[in-house]
Parts: C-alpha cells; structure tokens; sequence
C-alpha cells in the first residue's frame, strides 16, 4: 500500500473509532451512518476487516446482541481506543491545519 493509501486507511480508522466513541453500533450501523454524514459508501468488505483489526488491536471490544429479529455483533470502544482516538485526532489536526490556512 503507497502512503496515500495508508493515509487515508488510517483516517477511515479515526472516522470508525469516532463513531464508536458516540454509541457502540454494528458494522452495518456504521455503514450506514459514513453514508448519512459523509455521502460516501464503504462496503463490509472494507468495513467488517477494519472492525476485526481495530478489536485486535485493542481499540474496540465486541459482543453479540441477541435481542432483536437476529443477532448482531456489537462493537464498543475501549479505553485504549479513546486515548488512541485522541491523539489520532490531534495529529490529524496538525496536518491539516497548515493545508487549510494555505488556502
């Protein structure tokens, strides 16, 4: 993967966790929602991967919700996720803010 690639694997990363930070939801949920607010469409082949490596890498924890018409595996944030969160979010910042006052 080129670095622009990795750039923006790692914000779509930041956008995820940003939203488990409101509620824990479901991969679809999340779908749905990136649509809603970005206008953009990322499908669970990108979705439900990106989930599996923010688990393992301890940023979200996941269980399964039994309670309606089927099962879903919820996903939450983890105190490790929120500092991560944090600092992605300030760098990030740092980034872009020199490209935003260029303009």
């Amino acid at each position: 993967m080129n670095k622009l690639g990795m750039l923006l694997r790692g914000i779509l990363d930041v956008q995820v966790l940003s939203l488990l930070a409101e509620k824990p939801m479901h991969g679809y949920a999340i779908i749905l929602l990136m649509r809603k607010r970005f206008n953009v469409y990322f499908g669970p082949s990108t979705i439900y991967p990106l989930l599996a490596k923010i688990e393992h890498d301890g940023f979200a924890v996941s269980k399964w919700n039994m309670d309606g018409q089927r099962p879903q595996k919820m996903y939450e944030l983890t105190p490790e996720g929120k500092n991560f969160l944090e600092t992605s979010t300030m760098d990030l910042k740092m980034i872009v803010a020199p490209l935003l006052i260029a303009q």
